[in-house]
């Protein structure tokens, strides 16, 4: 392993860890939202698990605990989902990284794994760099947009849909429930939140909490958007000055 977990540290440790790491990364994913009725609640949560351990053997990157909460404004219909408001969550994170800063770390990633995270992450992003603080995150839309591209085969879809459920396919296939896998997606539908029940007067109705086809997510599948997304992530941290 080229990366470390500070956790497993003595505070003197830490200390030496933090001078001689150019980058702090902080893994976001959720341990309670929902993903339909084939993947548990904790899904990005041992997504984001897996992906720390693939980026630690590649990159010198000094880790944190995952971050277990965070902004999921689309589920909150769904029992068993956490969500924080923007400003709490931005506070959260803004919190951990200053525990760091006032030791002299200046430069952070996020390994984040949603995408209604992007928005806090935006947020703090503007406010650390008006600070002199290095800061970026992963974008998985972006990261996969290519490679969803030529394997996908669903007519559309953003949430434990044919690609995350391939994801999940490739990392932990123990955890996936494929008899229970269901298509949940109605072309015309407007973006925003989820909901559960009709009539929908703001958002997109989904019965099960799925948005798009898991039904034809393979293992196969999973593995290329996977292996892109750590490709991606490892060039983001790459383009951090290694100090």
């Amino acid at each position: 392993m080229l990366g470390r977990l500070i956790e497993t540290m003595t505070w003197p440790e830490a200390e030496a860890a933090l001078r001689s790491f150019p980058v702090l990364m902080l893994p976001l994913g959720a341990r309670t939202k929902e993903h339909g009725h084939h993947l548990p609640l904790n899904n990005d949560w041992i997504m984001a698990e897996y992906l720390t351990k693939r980026i630690m053997a590649r990159f010198p990157v000094l880790v944190l605990p995952t971050l277990q909460y965070g902004y999921y404004p689309a589920f909150v219909e769904y029992p068993g989902s956490v969500h924080l408001k923007d400003e709490t969550s931005q506070a959260l994170i803004l919190d951990i990284i200053e525990s760091f800063t006032r030791h002299g770390c200046k430069q952070f990633y996020v390994l984040n794994t949603g995408i209604s995270t992007l928005t806090p992450l935006r947020a703090i992003k503007k406010t650390l760099t008006k600070q002199g603080i290095g800061f970026d995150f992963s974008h998985i839309g972006l990261a996969l947009k290519e490679a969803a591209k030529d394997i996908e085969e669903q007519e559309g879809g953003t949430h434990a849909d044919e690609g995350e459920t391939s994801m999940m396919l490739y990392m932990a296939p123990e955890i996936v429930r494929m008899e229970r896998a269901q298509k949940d997606y109605h072309v015309g539908e407007k973006p925003g939140p989820l909901r559960r029940h009709q009539p929908v007067e703001n958002g997109t109705y989904s019965p099960t909490g799925a948005w798009g086809d898991p039904t034809l997510a393979t293992r196969e599948k999973g593995r290329i958007l996977t292996e892109a997304f750590i490709e991606a992530i490892l060039k983001d941290l790459s383009a951090f000055p290694l100090e």
